[in-house]
């Protein structure tokens, strides 16, 4: 019996621990950018992808990615369909970690903290669209090219 409850006692800790509430971003509703330190991320941490400049001409080719591949169907910007609305993304996040869930997104929810809490607020996974690292890459400029019109309309 007291084998029992010990089980009992580490399994309700470690479930407190993995299911810690997700902090949101008042704006967006999104999860908040958060430092890897904190976040667990091993792919978020250093400077926001939208801190860099957008290359106009790989964002164009990121548009059609987006539309193409049916990101449009769960994905918007400055409202939230089905998963994630995608307002602010790249600052929020990092191009290596943006990159990667679009490229790996099945790993990333079982390793990826971040990853891991957008899949269990959305429940869905995101599909692997099967993109080329250089594609993902143009999708992520088309995101900062967005979130960038954004941000400018405000």
């Amino acid at each position: 019996m007291r084998t029992v409850w010990g089980v009992c006692v580490v399994s309700f800790f470690l479930c407190l621990t993995a299911c810690q509430p997700k902090s949101a971003d008042s704006s967006s509703g999104q999860p908040s950018a958060t430092p890897a330190s904190t976040s667990g991320s091993k792919y978020d941490s250093g400077p926001r992808a939208g801190e860099q400049p957008v290359d106009d001409a790989r964002a164009e080719i990121g548009e059609q990615l987006f539309k193409d591949k049916g990101c449009s169907a769960c994905h918007a910007f400055g409202r939230k369909l089905t998963c994630p609305d995608l307002d602010g993304v790249t600052m929020r996040r990092t191009d290596k970690w943006i990159e990667n869930q679009i490229l790996h997104p099945e790993v990333m929810t079982k390793e990826d903290p971040i990853a891991r809490g957008l899949f269990a607020q959305y429940a869905l996974q995101m599909p692997n669209q099967k993109l080329t690292p250089d594609e993902a890459r143009s999708v992520i400029e088309y995101l900062k090219h967005q979130n960038r019109e954004t941000a400018e309309r405000h």
